[in-house]
């Protein structure tokens, strides 16, 4: 019998009258001789609440207990799911991230996934269950409750489908798949039909909020099939996959944007080999991750040194960096939050000149400055002013014809 990994996200299951309907949706998988693993978020805004919650009573939450408090949001939503398809008749059990044999390391809130020891869902599924899985939780190797960071049930749910041997991973969200642009932002954007890895993880890491990162990154290694499509339409959504059709298309797939960006500027630096490692090897240890970096060309062995940080973690690295900046000789160190991203992504790009050109003649058109650019293989990235991202997309989204259907 072939298995299928569904997870649905908060506003799948906000309320009852939504639990209900994903029930429908499994219970029509089960049906069709499906054995069905189900992972779920919390309940709409549930984890906003609590984080909310833990800062009433404690400011300086213990991360520890946090991720504890926090992890009570998805074990709500898998028994109230599993209570459903009982009332309907149907087999199902609901587990905990550790009961479902979810192992990961103990770097509370941003946890990550070392292992699935699936054993006990093996099982059930034997049994005839369906397992509904509480997502974004796992535990450690001393039995403590870790969180795998926001979006983290993508994590849970492509990490059964590699380990359970899934036939797909279906992501079931509030959005049709996956477009060209933020069709809240632009319109016009078409729904794709299909992905490859790269792309997908290209467009999660740079603003895409439709899958996480880490999710993506786990389907390519395991070569997991994922779908993701709206739990409240019948679309067909957008299929993540490996072998994406090779006719001749648009080279440019989407456009990305992202305004959780801050900037950090070392100035001055004296400019000798282990600086930037005294710099950015602290910054790792605190747990910050360094997304863009630029370091300006030498004069009389001075330069200067940017990258950029989400701007949560705005004011913690600026503590890291400052004591650092004076212990190294450098001028001064600044940080600037007001700034967004705009990035377009496809792996056609890769191998055809001209992208980066067309890219940068399209902002400079409409007046808006870069401040930093970056790169990959299939992306070009422009940092600039936040005000002017809504604009920059839709200029992009222009630009390279995307709203124009794919032969």
């Amino acid at each position: 019998m072939a298995l299928v990994v569904q997870k649905y996200g908060g506003t799948s299951v906000a309320d009852a009258e939504r639990i209900k309907n994903v029930a429908v949706r499994i219970a029509q998988a089960r049906d069709k001789d499906y054995q069905v693993v189900v992972v779920v978020s919390a309940m709409g805004d549930t984890t906003d609440e609590l984080v909310k919650l833990a800062c009433q009573v404690s400011p300086q939450s213990d991360r520890r207990e946090l991720d504890v408090l926090l992890s009570t949001g998805e074990t709500v939503s898998s028994t109230l799911l599993a209570m459903v398809l009982h009332e309907m008749g149907y087999q199902a059990i609901s587990l905990s991230g550790a009961q479902a044999g979810i192992r990961t390391d103990a770097l509370y809130s941003r946890a990550r996934i070392l292992k699935v020891e699936s054993k006990r869902v093996v099982e059930e599924l034997e049994r005839g269950n369906i397992v509904i899985v509480a997502g974004f939780q796992g535990i450690t190797e001393e039995m403590d409750v870790t969180t795998l960071g926001r979006g983290g049930s993508d994590t849970t749910a492509v990490a059964l489908a590699a380990n359970l041997g899934a036939e797909v991973c279906q992501i079931y969200t509030d959005v049709d798949g996956v477009y060209t642009a933020d069709p809240r932002l632009i319109p016009e954007a078409r729904q794709l039909a299909e992905m490859s890895y790269e792309e997908m993880l290209e467009l999660a890491s740079y603003g895409a909020k439709v899958m996480h990162p880490r999710a993506v990154e786990l389907g390519e290694l395991y070569n997991v099939p994922i779908l993701v499509a709206s739990s409240f339409t019948r679309n067909p959504g957008t299929l993540i996959h490996r072998e994406v059709s090779m006719e001749v298309r648009n080279k440019v797939r989407s456009i990305a944007h992202n305004l959780d960006v801050a900037k950090i500027t070392v100035i001055g630096i004296p400019d000798h080999p282990g600086i930037a490692a005294a710099i950015f090897q602290p910054l790792a240890k605190a747990g910050i991750s360094v997304d863009t970096i630029v370091q300006n060309a030498s004069i009389k062995n001075i330069t200067d040194l940017t990258f950029t940080v989400t701007k949560g973690d705005l004011a913690k690295a600026m503590e890291v960096i400052k004591p650092i900046a004076a212990s190294i000789g450098a001028k001064e160190c600044i940080s600037d939050s007001k700034l967004g991203e705009v990035s377009i992504i496809g792996t056609g790009m890769q191998n055809t000149p001209g992208f980066a050109a067309r890219m940068f003649a399209a902002l400079s058109e409409k007046g808006i400055n870069i401040q930093l650019i970056t790169t990959s293989e299939i992306r070009i990235t422009c940092i600039i002013d936040k005000d002017s991202v809504k604009d920059a997309v839709r200029t992009l989204h222009q630009a390279f014809k995307l709203e124009v259907t794919e032969s």
